[in-house]
C-alpha cells in the first residue's frame, strides 16, 4: 500500500516549440525578402536617393570639363545657322545645362541599379527573371529614344522652322534657346521610349493585365497623337506623326512584355 503522504511525481516538461524562421514556400518564391520596419525602408530609400544624386552631380561635373565639344556636337543639326550670345553669361548657363543633361544620361545606369536594389527583395523568382531584360531594355530604349530624336525629330523640326519664313528673315538664333529646344526634345523622346518598361512594372505589380491594355488601344492612339503634338516644339506634322507612331509601336511592345510576364508568373493555388 503506497504512502498517501508522499509527494506526487512531477510531470515531465513539455517538448520545446520549434518555430520556423520563415515559410519555406515563401522563401522559395521570394528568396531575397527581408523583414524591415517602415522607418528602415525609408532610411534605405533616403540613402539610395542621395547616392543617385551624388552620381548625377559627379557625372555632370565631369561633363562640364568637356562641355565645348558637346555644344559643338549639338550644333551639328543646324547647318548654316549663326548662334548668338544675347546676354552676358548666357553661354555659362548653357554649359551648366548641357553638363547637367549629359551627366543625368551617364549616371542613369547607376540610378537604375539603386532603384532595382531597393525593390528587388520584394520580387518573386519568376519576376526576377525579367529584371535583367527590363533594365537592359530600359537602357536600350533610352538610347534609342535619343538616337531617334537626333536622327529624325530634330532634323525634321529644324528643317521646318528654318524653311518657314526663310525668304523673309535671316536665321540667327540664341544659343540658349536653341539648346533648350534640342535638349528638351531629346530628353522628352527618350523618356517617352520608356513606355514599355512602365507597362511591364504595372503588370508585375498586378495593377493591369495585357488584355485590358490592348482593349484601350484607341485611347492610346489618341494620347500618342496628343503627346506627339505636345512634346515636339514645332508644328511640323511629319515630326508629330513620327513621334506619335513611335509611341504607339512602343505601347504594343509593352503589351507583349506584360503578356510574357503573366505567362511566366506561377499560378495561384
Amino acid at each position: 500500500m503506497s504512502d498517501s503522504t508522499s509527494p506526487p511525481t512531477a510531470a515531465p516538461p513539455p517538448p520545446p516549440i520549434r518555430v520556423a524562421a520563415a515559410d519555406p514556400l515563401r522563401q522559395d518564391d521570394f528568396p531575397g525578402e527581408v523583414e524591415m520596419s517602415l522607418v528602415d525602408h525609408l532610411e534605405e530609400l533616403r540613402r539610395r536617393i542621395l547616392r543617385s544624386l551624388l552620381a548625377v552631380v559627379l557625372a555632370a561635373a565631369g561633363c562640364l570639363l568637356l562641355v565645348r565639344p558637346l555644344v559643338r556636337l549639338l550644333e551639328m543639326p543646324a547647318h548654316g545657322i549663326r548662334f548668338l550670345q544675347l546676354a552676358p553669361g548666357e553661354f555659362l548657363l548653357v554649359s551648366l545645362k548641357v553638363a547637367g543633361y549629359a551627366g543625368l544620361t551617364l549616371a542613369l545606369p547607376y540610378v537604375l541599379y539603386e532603384a532595382l536594389a531597393f525593390v528587388l527583395p520584394g520580387l518573386s523568382r519568376s519576376e526576377r527573371r525579367l529584371v535583367a531584360p527590363a533594365v537592359a531594355g530600359s537602357a536600350l530604349l533610352f538610347a534609342a529614344g535619343l538616337a531617334f530624336a537626333w536622327w529624325a525629330l530634330v532634323p525634321a523640326a529644324l528643317q521646318f522652322l528654318v524653311s518657314y519664313g526663310a525668304d523673309v528673315v535671316e536665321p540667327a538664333w540664341s544659343i540658349e534657346r536653341y539648346l533648350d529646344f534640342v535638349l528638351l526634345l531629346m530628353l522628352a523622346t527618350a523618356l517617352a521610349f520608356q513606355l514599355p518598361v512602365l507597362q511591364l512594372l504595372l503588370g508585375l505589380l498586378g495593377l493591369v493585365r495585357w488584355r485590358s491594355m490592348l482593349g484601350a488601344w484607341r485611347w492610346v492612339v489618341l494620347i500618342a497623337a496628343v503627346a506627339g503634338a505636345v512634346l515636339t516644339p514645332s508644328t511640323d506634322p511629319l515630326t508629330m506623326l513620327l513621334l506619335s507612331g513611335a509611341i504607339t509601336v512602343l505601347f504594343l511592345i509593352g503589351v507583349a512584355l506584360v503578356a510574357l510576364s503573366e505567362s511566366l508568373r506561377p499560378a495561384k493555388a
